[in-house]
């Protein structure tokens, strides 16, 4: 008889000829238990998913009661169901003014999708414009503000009318004219190795849509939720989007995005046509049951504050002379090394002993920590101690010229 990999090998659509194969029984707080009951403390939260943790009873409560009332009933928008009523309140309710108005979706690529049709719709305009290194999905719309041809190429031709400028490059942003309908911009980006912006940067960002009429879109759905140390990311910088993008904790571990602004903006989808914008499952009321839930427990727990604090931790333990840089915000983190090929050596080092971590899409080189929000001090200390084996175990492997010139940088 096949064995689970086997099977999930021959009936499963690969992505790449080297998956990790993990399984994994069971997950719990920041660990997750493979087949042998072997713990493993999960550093990337599924890629920002999971700030709660995994299994948080609250929220598998509120997945369980939803369940019993009732699941799908119609398509998006047309019946009044009070899981996403309450969510889209919830949500409006800690947001600044003008961001008013919610569109549940499936994911984040969903959300992404449905925000560039509304800048254009609203402004009746073409033109889009993005970011160098930029990440927001892999759907058509989505992969055509990649900043990142070498994972688009092969899938041309894409949207048309949509041109890259530099993040914190201020003379990009005369680019930004009257032909544009939006702007879109991860608050902090992500998959570029976590890269921040200036504040004065993106305030000029702001002053200059506001000049031109152009929809300023933010791309927070790694960023949100308290992974920067604040709620939402842009409060980090004193401005305001038209749009907000919001998935992956969104829904507690639940598959949930919205796309958010004003009422004004967002009536654009309602005329001319009507149905501007069209899900069956967005907004599904078990997600967004668990979606409530999941930010109930992030508000009530006060888990936000402890953010910066843990921060400072990892950055107090990882000094290595082979770490090059750590760069980021909260518990959004990259740590830099010389090339791909350490620091794939060290993230299957670390997986070997124990401790989840992972590369970002458009740097390489660099080592995505983005652990729960609910780590304790004592799991960073004992994950850090992991990472700086794994450092050392790997960096001896190279030969003393390529060592040094590591130390030496």
């Amino acid at each position: 008889m096949p064995t689970l990999r086997q099977l999930f090998l021959a009936n499963n659509a690969q992505t790449t000829d080297f998956p990790l194969l993990l399984e994994f029984e069971r997950a719990e707080g920041v660990y997750m238990y493979d087949k042998q009951g072997r713990a493993f403390i999960d550093l990337i939260s599924g890629i920002g998913v999971s700030n709660l943790g995994h299994s948080n009873p609250y929220v598998i409560n509120a997945i369980k009661q939803q369940l019993d009332k009732y699941m799908h009933l119609m398509v998006y928008g047309e019946y009044v169901q009070t899981p996403q009523v309450r969510f889209a309140e919830k949500l409006i309710g800690l947001l600044p003014e003008g961001l008013q108005s919610v569109y549940f979706t499936n994911s984040g690529a969903e959300a992404v999708e449905g925000a560039l049709k509304l800048a254009k719709r609203f402004t009746g305009r073409q033109q889009l414009i993005a970011f160098d290194n930029s990440y927001h999905g892999s759907t058509q719309g989505a992969l055509s503000v990649m900043g990142n041809e070498e994972f688009k190429r092969a899938y041309r031709p894409l949207l048309p009318g949509v041109n890259f400028i530099r993040l914190n490059n201020f003379d990009d942003l005369e680019l930004i004219t009257g032909q544009t309908a939006g702007v879109i911009l991860e608050t902090i980006q992500g998959e570029a190795g976590i890269r921040i912006p200036e504040k004065a940067y993106l305030q000029a960002l702001r002053k200059r849509c506001d000049e031109t009429g152009v929809l300023l879109i933010l791309d927070e759905i790694q960023a949100a939720f308290g992974r920067t140390g604040k709620l939402f990311a842009f409060e980090h910088f004193g401005i305001v989007p038209d749009i907000l993008l919001l998935a992956k904790a969104l829904g507690g571990g639940m598959p949930v995005g919205a796309f958010i602004a004003s009422h004004q903006i967002m009536s654009a989808l309602k005329e001319n046509p009507i149905l501007g914008h069209i899900t069956t499952f967005g907004g599904h009321p078990v997600c967004c049951s668990a979606g409530l839930a999941a930010l109930e427990v992030l508000l009530s727990e006060n888990l936000v504050a402890g953010v910066e604090e843990k921060e400072a931790l990892f950055r107090k333990l990882l000094i290595h002379p082979a770490i090059k840089e750590i760069r980021g915000k909260g518990l959004m983190l990259a740590l830099e090394f010389a090339d791909f090929d350490l620091n794939k050596k060290i993230i299957d080092r670390c997986i070997e002993n124990g401790v989840i971590t992972d590369w970002f899409l458009h740097c390489s080189n660099s080592m995505r920590l983005a652990p729960p929000l609910v780590i304790t001090n004592a799991e960073i200390e004992k994950a850090c101690a992991v990472i700086l084996e794994a450092i050392d175990y790997c960096a001896s492997q190279l030969d003393d010229v390529v060592y040094l010139t590591i130390i030496d940088d």
